[in-house]
């Protein structure tokens, strides 16, 4: 539980690139997600070069720090490999979820910025980086070296916990 109670969102990064065998051992958790039905419907894009960053930070107002990360890993959802119908956003949630406590083990920092619902976003990104219409972009997750260490907050909440019945 400790890699759960760490994990932060981390906005701002060092200056050291995030090396290949890294984003693979992020790539690698994402994969191991649960998935209704084992269906893992997803792909990943992986984003390093200034261009598509800079194109991110354009379209998504809120995902600017991916102008500091070395790498951001874009998590798309293939609802053509689905064996149950729409349960693609729990699964591309589970996914992005793994990469970020994957990341707090090996000491890096990242942050979930959610492209989908967003329409306006989910079209802007198919269109950067080339996506087939039927592939959905889900999140961006900006991924490096911590140049920030936000404290740990406890948000355990009792008076939302319910039994049996509301």
């Amino acid at each position: 539980m400790s890699i759960i109670y760490l994990r932060r969102s981390v906005r701002k990064y060092q200056n050291k690139d995030v090396g290949d065998e890294i984003v693979t051992e992020l790539l690698r958790a994402a994969m191991h997600a649960p998935s209704a039905g084992n269906a893992q419907p997803w792909h990943f894009i992986v984003i390093r070069s200034e261009e598509g960053k800079q194109r991110i930070a354009e379209v998504h107002p809120y995902a600017r720090m991916v102008l500091q990360a070395p790498v951001a890993i874009l998590v798309c959802a293939d609802p053509s490999l689905e064996i149950y119908k729409g349960f693609w956003v729990q699964d591309c949630s589970a996914a992005t979820m793994n990469i970020l406590l994957r990341a707090v083990e090996l000491g890096l920092g990242a942050v979930w910025c959610g492209v989908y619902p967003n329409e306006e976003r989910v079209e802007a990104f198919r269109k950067i980086f080339g996506l087939p219409g039927h592939v959905v972009p889900f999140s961006i997750v900006p991924v490096g070296y911590p140049a920030e260490t936000p404290n740990p907050v406890d948000r355990f909440k009792p008076e939302r916990i319910h039994y049996e019945a509301w």
